[in-house]
């Protein structure tokens, strides 16, 4: 009698069990990988031909490109805080990369928590902080590094030899294979590439040798009917990239006191092995001899330095296309690709020349559109472009939604879901809000604040000048004409501002100034 008690609560505990299992199972994965600075113009499926990323393409063909997708916040870690909140900065308090997160607040990854997903964090975190909502982190220090990188994880820093992309990678694909308990997982495959100052695998280094990378239309820009903001910044690749950090120029006798070339001394020099560093210099130090030594004009050198910044830069998204591939086949290996959600994004855009600059800041279209692919196979036809308004502040309520998960009243972003069923829902947004603080500071970007809807693009210049310029995206996509005296624009002017103020309202974005 005893024994066969025990057997029927045995068999209750496990029928019980197996349904809260049959729940869980139900739960999509997700995986979201994302870049740094990685430019929509730098992915073929966008339809720009400066590189072929067949891997990266792969999530466009099997799932849907989001063609009209912005950041609130175009640097760093501010976008990083918006992701994990769902939250403008103004309220989870990362305006600039100086502040740090407050890891105590509520997060997408801690609400998963709470309905049994498994999460991690692997790469890029640049939040000051230790990572809160994680299962499993394993980080990069600080900015990270690309050769012989310090992760922090486990209670301590290790430093693990070779290049940043395929450890980062290597570590994602470890945790993958090493999962036995059948939760649902959340992970995040953050890779620092290709942010500045792109250092390229040693095995990619020989592309474009040889070939002249088209330079683009507006890369040398004037700046004319602009206002002050346009002409007053740092990141101009002629005028403001360092011959040593950036340009991998090496300095004769490394000085300690100057910022780039105690850089290049610790990054060169001391991370890298005798093997690596000997790899490096008999690509860079010929070329470097013949630019030393030949008589350009200033107009040559700026293209000769657009060559090696943009060649630098692609060569470094060639290793995160391939990493991409590799995590996509290991889903297929592992039998994960059917109930996984694959994001594929970067942080925020970035200018490849574009009117002179590299970085990021403005809210000019390189910098304020970010790239996105999704693909959730079983859930959306394939090979979908979507031309729908969507925010960096849309992956919380995105991911809680797919796990099922009420989202917080709190976060300001939507549920890009229904897009995901190829359904056209009433309630999406017909304008997007933008707000960058981080002045003076890095790059001299003033700060400013905007709305942008399907064709026009108002921006306010503030806090040292009162700079007001409007851009018809439809008649000028390169936004060289600014409108804002036009007498013809007057009630479009109007209209925009007051929409811009009904955001600022929505959003809770209280502006001084």
């Amino acid at each position: 009698m005893k024994y066969i008690a025990f057997l029927l609560i045995g068999l209750s505990i496990s029928g019980c069990t197996k349904k809260q299992q049959e729940a869980i199972d139900q739960k999509p994965n997700i995986l979201f990988i994302m870049s740094d600075d990685h430019a929509y113009q730098a992915i073929s499926a966008f339809g720009y031909d400066l590189i072929r990323t067949p891997n990266i393409d792969r999530l466009a063909k099997e799932g849907v490109l989001f063609e009209n997708s912005f950041v609130t916040n175009s640097i760093c870690a501010p976008s990083r805080a918006v992701l994990l909140t769902g939250k403008h900065n103004h309220l989870n308090g990362v305006l600039d990369n100086g502040l740090p997160f407050d890891g105590s607040q509520q997060t997408f990854p801690k609400l998963l928590q709470k309905v049994g997903y498994e999460t991690a964090i692997i790469g890029k975190w640049h939040l000051k902080t230790t990572p809160t909502g994680f299962d499993y982190f394993k980080i990069l220090r600080d900015q990270g590094e690309y050769y012989n990188p310090f992760f922090i994880g486990d209670g301590d820093t290790t430093q693990i030899n070779g290049y940043v992309t395929d450890i980062t990678t290597d570590l994602a694909i470890d945790w993958l294979k090493s999962r036995s308990n059948g939760r649902p997982f959340c992970m995040l495959l953050h890779h620092k590439a290709p942010h500045r100052n792109w250092m390229p695998n040693l095995k990619h280094l020989s592309l474009y040798d040889g070939v002249d990378l088209p330079v683009p239309e507006t890369y040398f820009d004037n700046y004319q009917t602009r206002s002050a903001a346009a002409r007053e910044q740092e990141m101009e690749v002629a005028r403001d990239m360092m011959d040593a950090w950036d340009l991998k120029i090496k300095p004769e006798d490394p000085d300690i006191n100057n910022w780039e070339e105690r850089g290049y001394a610790w990054h060169y020099g001391r991370l890298m092995t005798d093997e690596q560093r000997a790899v490096w210099d008999a690509h860079y130090d010929p070329l470097n001899e013949v630019y030393k030594n030949s008589d350009m004009t200033e107009q040559e050198k700026a293209i000769w330095k657009y060559q090696r910044y943009i060649k630098d830069y692609l060569r470094c998204i060639a290793s995160v296309d391939e990493n991409v591939g590799r995590v996509l086949d290991v889903l297929d290996e592992l039998g994960l690709s059917e109930n996984t959600l694959v994001v594929y994004t970067s942080d925020q855009g970035f200018y490849l020349g574009e009117h002179g600059w590299f970085d990021k800041r403005f809210m000019y279209e390189e910098s304020f559109r970010m790239p996105l692919l999704m693909r959730y196979p079983g859930k959306n036809e394939g090979g979908r472009t979507l031309t729908q308004l969507v925010q960096n502040l849309d992956f919380a309520p995105t991911f809680l939604d797919l796990a099922g998960v009420p989202v917080p009243e709190d976060m300001q972003g939507l549920s890009l879901v229904p897009l995901l069923k190829d359904e056209n829902p009433s309630d999406l947004r017909k304008s997007i809000y933008y707000h960058y603080y981080e002045f003076p500071g890095a790059h001299m970007v003033k700060r400013h604040y905007g709305i942008r809807n399907d064709r026009y693009k108002l921006i306010h210049f503030y806090y040292d000048i009162d700079a007001w310029e409007l851009y018809d995206l439809k008649d000028d996509p390169n936004e060289l004409n600014n409108l804002i005296d036009n007498p013809d624009y007057k009630d479009l002017i109007r209209a925009l501002k007051i929409e811009l103020k009904q955001l600022q309202v929505q959003y809770k974005d209280t502006i001084s100034n």
